[in-house]
């Protein structure tokens, strides 16, 4: 390389380190706005979460304290007096108040409570679903044996959280009605999926023995 030509690339160069410090003193500020607002950001984040963690400990704390009453009466007034954070959090009061409304002869009521559940929009998913399941389990004579079956079903689809649970109440509706074989076959089938509870498991292998049938281990 001839000193011509490296004398013009050092020029080259410091034109182009000329400029970088032009743009770094004219948009160098931009950086500085980046950084603070993911400093800011991260802060924000770390605040709201050890808040949202306070709240809940605090309600929880709270649901503790309004069941310490002796009489169910007394429980369920303490928890109507409760302010939940979220409609998650009210949903699950509202379980509570219906647990004890049965536990004090209020079946129909707690029914009623928990269909509310079931029906409210603003409730989480899984809340709505169990307060439904919940529900079907304390409906009694109030719902035919078809309308169960069609919520159950329902209940069992796949991708359920409650799918096996709702199969284990559709094999006492076919016990219900007489049909012992093809509740045995639904009681098979649960045992047979991956996805069962021990507990579970125990209850269905003892129905299966109760109908006569040999539970087959998936």
């Amino acid at each position: 390389m001839s000193d011509t030509d490296s004398f013009i690339d050092e020029v080259t160069e410091e034109v182009r380190r000329d400029r970088l410090f032009q743009k770094l003193r004219k948009y160098g500020w931009i950086g500085g706005v980046v950084v603070l607002v993911i400093v800011g950001g991260t802060a924000w984040r770390e605040y709201s979460q050890a808040r949202d963690a306070a709240a809940a400990q605090a309600f929880g704390d709270s649901i503790l304290d309004a069941l310490t009453g002796k009489e169910p009466q007394e429980r369920i007034a303490a928890l109507d007096a409760l302010s939940a954070p979220n409609a998650g959090g009210q949903a699950v009061l509202d379980m509570l108040v219906a647990s004890e409304q049965a536990s004090n002869d209020q079946n129909e009521t707690a029914v009623a409570t928990l269909r509310q559940i079931a029906a409210s929009p603003d409730a989480p998913k899984i809340y709505r679903q169990i307060a439904n399941y919940k529900a079907l389990s304390r409906a009694g004579d109030a719902l035919t044996v078809d309308e169960r079956r069609i919520e159950l079903e329902a209940l069992a689809a796949p991708g359920s959280a409650l799918r096996l649970l709702a199969e284990e109440q559709l094999a006492l509706i076919e016990i219900e009605a007489g049909n012992g074989e093809a509740a045995i076959t639904r009681l098979q089938a649960i045992l047979a999926d991956a996805e069962v509870s021990n507990g579970l498991r125990r209850r269905v292998t003892q129905l299966i023995v109760a109908l006569g049938g040999t539970p087959e281990q998936g």
